[in-house]
């Protein structure tokens, strides 16, 4: 919306009765979140701040404000629309919201369609419309995990420090290892794609042995130094370890950013590390794998060269990942770092509220 927002003024029982549907368990979860950002603008925060603290667009609490501001509270509703009048009332839709949120099916983890029709008497069709409008998926489940790392807060800046602002006369390297890579072979021969007919390979699969792959990441140049072994110990690191060294101008420091794993920490590579004061080591936190670039190069590798691949040996592994870091280095492309320390920091601790909220919710329902 361009131009200065415009001012919300609420007296006592408007003030009220938005407080009661922000907070409502009855409430739509739109509803809701109207009468949020409409209580914080009274409070004088503007739409951007609203957007940030709400995660939604500016535009849109743009546009409610305004409504209120027309309409007062009739101005949060929806606007009729077009087309065969809708069979289910709100108050019907609120308590299929409250039931797919708040409770379960008997002998079930979760609603599917068939049985939160029947447990509200509405056909499917009409369930599937509810949970649709409403981003509701209970056939969905993610998985996340926070790390506990007491040092998090240190390693997430001193990380992100390196990537936005590397020090001067050094070269900063993602490493890690993607191990137990198999060489798979298709027990049937692979359907090839044809017009619309896509490609088709069967499930099975025979094991042909694995490898495992050592890798660091010029953050700077997006190009790759790579290595396979049989196996993933500490001598095998330290070899690798060999490969990258020979690979970079002596007059260059060397900030190598790698996880917790316990090769990383033994005691041969700790002595290494211990001969070479041009090396500086940096640990991730724990749990905290998405941030060493590396793990993206490992992610496209496994789209572009390993899944659909066919592999009768370990040597024909080898070298469809030779072939791929070949190809990527011929014409790198450094992965963009964008979020500061603190842009990360703010949203995990949204996120950790968030959470906190949902599950004093859940228990308090239950």
């Amino acid at each position: 919306m361009k131009g200065k927002a415009v001012e919300i003024r609420l007296d006592d029982a408007e003030r009220a009765e938005l407080a009661r549907l922000a907070r409502g368990q009855k409430t739509a979860q739109a509803l809701a979140r109207r009468a949020r950002i409409v209580l914080l603008a009274a409070d004088g925060l503007t739409n951007r701040m609203i957007s940030e603290r709400l995660e939604l667009g500016p535009h849109a609490v743009g546009i409610w404000r305004e409504r209120f501001a027309e309409r007062g509270m009739d101005g949060l509703c929806d606007e009729p629309r077009p087309g065969a009048p809708r069979k289910i009332g709100d108050e019907a839709i609120a308590e299929v919201i409250r039931l797919t949120l708040e409770t379960l099916p008997e002998g079930a983890t979760h609603w599917s369609l068939r049985t939160m029709a029947q447990r509200t008497g509405y056909a499917p069709s009409t369930i599937h419309e509810v949970w649709k409008a409403f981003g509701l998926q209970p056939h969905r489940s993610e998985t996340f995990k926070l790390s506990s790392d007491p040092l998090f807060v240190e390693k997430v800046r001193d990380i992100v420090g390196l990537y936005l602002d590397p020090p001067d006369r050094a070269v900063v390297l993602c490493v890690d290892e993607k191990s137990q890579i198999q060489a798979l072979d298709r027990t049937q021969p692979l359907l090839p794609m044809r017009p619309g007919q896509a490609e088709r390979r069967s499930h099975d699969y025979k094991r042909h042995g694995t490898l495992s792959l050592f890798a660091a990441l010029d953050v700077a140049a997006g190009k790759v130094v790579g290595r396979c072994f049989p196996r993933h110990r500490a001598s095998e690191f330290r070899k690798f370890l060999d490969t990258v060294e020979a690979s970079v101008p002596a007059e260059l420091d060397v900030h190598v950013i790698m996880d917790n794993y316990a090769t990383h920490k033994t005691a041969p590579i700790r002595n290494w590390f211990a001969k070479r004061p041009r090396w500086h080591v940096h640990f991730t936190p724990t749990s905290a794998s998405w941030i060493n670039q590396v793990e993206r190069f490992f992610g496209l590798l496994t789209d572009k060269a390993i899944r659909r691949g066919v592999h009768r040996s370990t040597a024909e592994l080898e070298a469809a990942i030779k072939a791929y870091i070949d190809i990527s280095n011929a014409d790198p492309k450094p992965f963009g770092w964008t979020k500061s320390a603190d842009d990360i920091l703010a949203s995990i601790s949204r996120f950790c509220r968030r959470t906190l909220a949902m599950s004093e919710t859940s228990e308090s329902g239950h």
